[in-house]
C-alpha cells in the first residue's frame, strides 16, 4: 500500500476498494447510458437512466408510495411527482387501495418497456460470457456478492 502526499502534506493513501467503488460506479452510469439508448432506439423515448432506474426499484405487481420511498432512500413526494410524471408517459398507473393509499401498477406499455430491458440486459450478458469468459463473468458476479455482503456486515 503506497501513501501520496497532497501540496499541502495531507497523506492519501491508495485503495483498492476506492478503486473497486469508482470502477462498479463507471459500469453502471455506462451500463444505463447502454440500456436507455437502446430502449429509445425501440420507441421509448422517455427512458432516460433516472427513470430505468425508478422503475426498476418497483415490483411487478401492486407497488405503494411509503413502499418505493424507503426501497429508494427519497421523499414520498419525491415518489409522487416521479408517478404522476410516468403516468403521463404511459408506463405507471395509480388504482385506488385500501384507504387513502393509492396502488401503482404497471401499464402493459410500462411492462414492455420492463420486458424489453431485461432482453437488452440478457443480451449483454451473452456478450460479457463471449468477451471475457463465462467463467470469468460468473466469478465477478460472485466476488461482487461477496463483497456487497461483507459492506454490509461492516455496517451493522
Amino acid at each position: 500500500m503506497s501513501t501520496r502526499l497532497t501540496e499541502k502534506g495531507i497523506p492519501m493513501v491508495e485503495s483498492q476498494s476506492l478503486q473497486l467503488v469508482q470502477a462498479t460506479a463507471k459500469v453502471q452510469e455506462n451500463t444505463s447510458d447502454f440500456l436507455s439508448k437502446s430502449l429509445k432506439d425501440k420507441g421509448y423515448q422517455s427512458a432516460t437512466p433516472s427513470v430505468l432506474g425508478f422503475l426498476g426499484a418497483l415490483d411487478c405487481g401492486v407497488n405503494y408510495g411509503s413502499e418505493i420511498a424507503r426501497s429508494l432512500g427519497v421523499s414520498r413526494q419525491m415518489v409522487a411527482k416521479t408517478v404522476k410524471e410516468l403516468c403521463k408517459t404511459g408506463y405507471l398507473l395509480q388504482v385506488d387501495g385500501v384507504g387513502k393509499q393509492k396502488q401503482i401498477v404497471f401499464t402493459e406499455l410500462g411492462e414492455h418497456l420492463m420486458s424489453d430491458a431485461r432482453q437488452i440486459l440478457a443480451d449483454l450478458d451473452n456478450i460479457f460470457k463471449k468477451e471475457i469468459g463465462r467463467d470469468v463473468f460468473e466469478q465477478t458476479l460472485a466476488g461482487l456478492e461477496q463483497i456487497q455482503a461483507l459492506v454490509e456486515k461492516t455496517q451493522a
